[in-house]
């Protein structure tokens, strides 16, 4: 079947010598991944090994057989072109560390549209806005609306965040409830915008701490997922 469709890349591999497999979260068709032959070393191919990197939102024409195999690109091109997203260090930084947890998190052949216009309106507020020091806890928060483990909050005057169950509680039942400063700071992130995050004042060991806790939660709910080896650098420069 041949289908067209915006995608994003969420990573991509060398195989052998001059093959690249890539992984798209297309919006009609879920996460599919794709064997590009020959794409590192064709000078004249209509599909250039420069479009795959992270987190690009590209125009596809793809065969998919739906066989649980690799699937084939035809046709690729720039859907939207960045301006900031591959070149600034510190945005570059966070384009590693957000291509590590989709890698992590999203696992579906299947569609899922409001996931995906969510991370392409994601992508390019963070290309076109300079103040980005909160996005990565507020592009985390958010995406677990996305993926169905958003925070209960019926009771966020509560002390704990019991990071097992997703809610606010008052007092601690099981090792994975935590309080303190991080906890009143991560409910400013609840039901906000960038725009409005981008004002919560944290010092870095705080967004650093919150940045923690949401791995754990993360850790938690999705099966398989793992810390992203970009957290290290991410946690010095933000």
């Amino acid at each position: 079947m041949i289908v067209h469709s915006p995608a994003i890349v969420i990573h991509s591999l060398r195989y052998s010598e001059a093959d690249l497999i890539v992984s798209l979260f297309t919006k009609t068709s879920g996460l599919r991944t794709y064997l590009l032959k020959g794409i590192l070393k064709s000078k004249r191919g209509k599909i250039r090994a420069s479009l795959f990197q992270p987190l690009t939102l590209l125009e596809i024409q793809a065969v998919h057989r739906d066989k649980g195999s690799l699937e084939r690109i035809k046709e690729a091109r720039i859907k939207t072109v960045y301006k900031t997203l591959h070149t600034d260090f510190i945005k570059g930084t966070l384009v590693f560390f957000i291509s590590e947890i989709l890698k992590n998190s999203i696992h579906e052949e299947e569609p899922n549209t409001d996931l995906f216009e969510y991370l392409e309106t994601a992508l390019m507020w963070l290309d076109a806005h300079d103040t980005i020091g909160n996005f990565h806890i507020t592009f985390l928060t958010k995406l677990t609306q996305y993926l169905g483990f958003y925070p209960d909050t019926s009771h966020t005057d509560s002390e704990y965040f019991n990071m097992q169950e997703g809610v606010f509680q008052s007092a601690s039942s099981n090792i994975y409830c935590v309080c303190g400063d991080q906890v009143k700071l991560f409910k400013q992130f609840l039901g906000t915008t960038f725009e409005a995050s981008m004002n919560i004042k944290l010092s870095k060991i705080i967004r650093s701490d919150i940045l923690t806790m949401l791995l754990v939660y993360f850790e938690l709910h999705l099966h398989g997922f793992k810390r992203p080896k970009s957290l290290s650098v991410l946690n010095e420069i933000i």
